[in-house]
């Protein structure tokens, strides 16, 4: 049985546990396990975007990336443009998305390439961070944009049935999610005056727990 398959909820409390090897705490039970990763999510939510905390045993072995942005993938782009930094691919037959969001689907999918080059996936990420630049010309960032990015590689499997939920693209109707993923790590996501590459509008970090048989 996969990881995901074998992901647990705690019904009725903050507490969901997913990923191998992540054991079920009660509500009232503050101390965490020395291997135990311990996601706190809001209550009453069945498709909450982030958690409000996660805690970690000191045996958890923890993986963290540093600060990944898009490459350039859209050579017909000018050059140091945002739109460089884009993956046509990604968002083949999709109607009005953002230049941040066609950029967050490339950092995100860099994001999946780099934890698999360390036996990880997106599914063992526990904490993100996203430093997001405003658009040329726009007054602030474009959180809308990442948020929909964002959506189609973490947090989309309804926690009650289990099953993934349909993701909006740009303007388009939603549909399956690029990658079916339940994990929904601790995050922040701040607005920056500038970012180390010309063009760049996101860059992102993130922290994943390997899974308890490999502690």
């Amino acid at each position: 049985m996969s990881r995901r398959k074998k992901a647990v909820v705690a019904v009725g409390s903050a507490i969901v546990m997913f990923g191998a090897g992540i054991a079920v705490a009660e509500a009232h039970n503050n101390r965490i396990g020395d291997k135990e990763v311990r996601v706190m999510l809001p209550t009453g939510q069945s498709n909450p975007a982030i958690a409000q905390g996660v805690g970690t045993g000191h045996e958890v072995a923890i993986y963290t990336s540093s600060g990944l942005g898009p490459g350039a993938l859209n050579p017909s782009a000018p050059a140091n443009s945002p739109e460089r930094f884009t993956d046509p691919t990604m968002t083949a037959g999709a109607e009005g998305v953002s230049v941040t969001e066609a950029q967050a689907l490339v950092v995100l999918k860099a994001i999946q390439d780099n934890l698999k080059a360390a036996g990880l996936t997106p599914a063992d990420v526990i904490t993100m961070k996203c430093y997001l630049m405003k658009p040329p010309g726009a007054a602030s960032a474009d959180y809308a944009g990442w948020n929909r990015a964002y959506r189609q590689f973490f947090a989309n499997i309804d926690l009650q049935t289990r099953k993934p939920v349909p993701v909006p693209m740009g303007t388009s109707p939603a549909k399956a999610p690029i990658l079916a993923n339940n994990a929904r790590p601790a995050r922040a996501t701040m607005e920056v005056v500038t970012l180390a590459v010309p063009g760049w509008l996101v860059e992102v970090e993130v922290t994943a727990a390997y899974p308890k048989s490999r502690r």
